[in-house]
């Protein structure tokens, strides 16, 4: 069976137009890739100083905790922890590896703590410290689908 083929004549100014096109799509994948690895990262530093503010607090001033924490019927002791895990998780979601998983923890983490400010709802700050909870867990969430991007550490890779 004979074939056709179709030839399409352009002029040599239209050529470069077309390339120049294309390369300006290729760059603006490309930074637009680049871009949201740094929102990404961005986004998990700023969620992560959250966890690692809590974790300083507990560890520098473990008393107001130890208060509300025994109020609700659990021992004090469980500052200590809560403190560890608070730092360990931050770094985690911070340089990884395992960026998704330390999302799906901390968003489990979040909802979870959030009964535990609904039981002081007599004060307003503990019910919007637990409506922030939410929204912080459903940030996690979205990281956890998304995933980490390009800037992470991960083990056992070499650069």
């Amino acid at each position: 069976m004979p074939r056709a083929a179709l030839i399409v004549l352009i002029s040599p100014q239209a050529s470069r137009r077309l390339d120049h096109a294309m390369l300006a799509q290729g760059a603006l994948a490309c930074n637009r890739a680049a871009m949201n690895d740094a929102l990404n990262l961005a986004g998990r530093i700023l969620i992560a100083l959250l966890f690692l503010g809590g974790a300083a607090q507990k560890l520098g001033d473990p008393v107001p905790v130890e208060v509300m924490i025994a109020g609700i019927g659990l021992p004090v002791w469980l500052v200590w922890p809560v403190a560890a895990f608070n730092l360990i998780a931050a770094l985690g979601l911070i340089f990884g590896p395992g960026v998704r998983q330390w999302a799906l923890i901390l968003a489990a983490y979040c909802l979870f703590t959030s009964y535990f400010h609904w039981q002081l709802r007599a004060d307003p700050w503990q019910v919007t410290i637990m409506v922030k909870n939410w929204s912080i867990a459903g940030g996690l969430l979205i990281l956890a689908s998304s995933g980490p991007g390009r800037f992470v550490w991960r083990a056992g890779v070499k650069r």
